[in-house]
């Protein structure tokens, strides 16, 4: 146990608030977007700037504490106990260059800021399905964005960072200032450093086309098979998704699906009407929908494209990559998950990877996953009277999709993680023994072993 000098003595190297159980605003400072991940460290810190992160995190290492790192509690996949959480949300620079097409942003700076920053200028960054999603922790997970047929992964386009590393050290690093950290920390999720700055290029934004359709429940097999059919038709700046959803009769769910099973199709493209409405009009055809939203967009709606909840949730999710979307897998799948079945789980999701997605980035870095050509994701309530059947419903379909799936998962979509084989899933095996080999070197101590953690190879 803590005694109240140590407290004292990181309050006193700080500029940040540092809160024990007993604060009134340890609860608030804690709390992860995923309500259901509730987590109890021993301190919290919340970070004004980098040398706080770095005074906190060489704190911890002198009273033989581990060290978590929270920003919006997106990626909040299993509770942080004990040690101290460092809170990086208060972390808000944020800098457009529209010249060089690069934007430098803070540790706790949401993708929806910078698209506010970057749109007026014709630019976009790689963001994922919400903008209400943390820029650097996506990032470092590897980072798969609605445009990323077109552009590859968000990690792929990092130019440079500022990280502390589990010494305390504060450093600057990029492709050639200590390359190899900068390849291990793009794609390795946290595991040799905290980030308390990104820079990463910006792309520019012409036309814009997305939304979605979305169509009954019943039709679901008809959808899918389209679906299989339609998607080598696709150029790779059209990025489509879809999933089977059982949406609740809850608030966050326009009123006229609320309580329904439904097959939701997502689209974003660069592209105009004429085109864009061309590219649908075979999906347009199969079914007849129940909404239809795809359109020219303003960029700054593309959060209707997914229509992820805004507000937190208790949930539980996990992903699985597959190699395949044939008509058996599509049958398995529905097996388990279409009309007429019992699947308690929200969301169902196929995100087709490929393309941009599909080739290596211009430099080295530790994102997984480009051998696969589909993402399929899984999230339910985790909650009273749902909880276990969800679970058990996760393991089901993940247990059935074994035969088409690669065995690897996307840290980002990986879920909570279990032990050291289910963690290495994140990961292809190269990559994983490159990481747990530069695990042993820059955190020997396993400082940092919250969250999707490795641990280095034994002395």
């Amino acid at each position: 146990m803590l005694a109240p000098e140590e407290i004292q003595a990181l309050s006193r190297t700080v500029r940040g608030p540092v809160l024990t159980p007993d604060s009134a605003e340890y609860a608030a400072e804690t709390f992860a977007f995923n309500a259901a991940v509730v987590h109890r460290p021993d301190v919290v810190l919340g970070a004004e700037d980098a040398r706080d992160v770095a005074a906190g995190v060489r704190w911890a290492a002198q009273c033989g504490l581990p060290v978590a790192v929270q920003a919006t509690g997106h990626g909040a996949d299993s509770e942080v106990q004990g040690g101290l959480l460092i809170s990086t949300r208060r972390l808000q620079a944020l800098q457009i260059d529209p010249a060089a097409r690069t934007a430098r942003v803070g540790a706790g700076v949401k993708w929806r800021s910078l698209l506010e920053a970057s749109v007026p200028h014709g630019l976009v960054g790689l963001h994922g399905s919400s903008t209400d999603v943390g820029v650097v922790g996506y990032t470092v997970g590897g980072g798969l964005p609605v445009l990323g047929r077109a552009h590859g992964f968000a990690a792929d386009h990092v130019r440079s960072m500022e990280v502390v590393t589990a010494d305390g050290a504060l450093r600057r690093i990029d492709a050639e200032a200590e390359a190899e950290l900068f390849a291990l920390m793009l794609g390795g999720k946290g595991n040799f450093g905290i980030v308390t700055e990104l820079e990463f290029s910006l792309f520019p934004l012409g036309e814009f086309y997305g939304g979605g359709i979305i169509y009954p429940g019943a039709d679901a097999a008809a959808i899918l098979a389209a679906f299989r059919q339609w998607l080598p038709t696709l150029p790779e700046d059209a990025s489509p998704s879809i999933s089977l959803l059982r949406l609740p009769d809850m608030e966050f769910v326009p009123a006229p699906l609320r309580g329904q099973f439904v097959v939701h199709l997502r689209f974003a493209a660069a592209a105009g009407r004429e085109e864009g409405d061309r590219l649908l009009a075979p999906m347009r055809a199969v079914s007849t929908p129940l909404m239809d939203t795809a359109g020219p967009m303003d960029y700054l709606d593309v959060d209707q494209i997914h229509m992820d909840p805004a507000d937190p949730l208790p949930f539980t999710d996990a992903g699985a990559l597959l190699k395949d979307l044939t008509e058996e897998t599509v049958a398995d799948l529905l097996a388990l998950a279409g009309e007429g079945t019992d699947c308690p789980l929200l969301l169902v999701e196929i995100r087709p990877l490929g393309g941009a997605l599909a080739r290596a980035g211009a430099l080295p870095n530790a994102v997984s996953g480009r051998d696969a050509a589909f993402l399929l994701f899984l999230l339910g309530f985790k909650m009273p009277p749902i909880a276990e059947a969800v679970q058990a419903s996760i393991r089901s379909i993940l247990a059935a999709m074994a035969p088409h799936s690669t065995g690897y998962t996307l840290v980002n979509f990986h879920g909570e993680p279990g032990d050291e084989a289910d963690r290495a899933r994140a990961w292809s095996p190269a990559v994983y023994e490159w990481m747990r080999a530069a695990k042993s070197s820059y955190d020997p101590g396993n400082v940092l072993r919250f969250g999707h953690a490795i641990t280095g190879v034994p002395a």
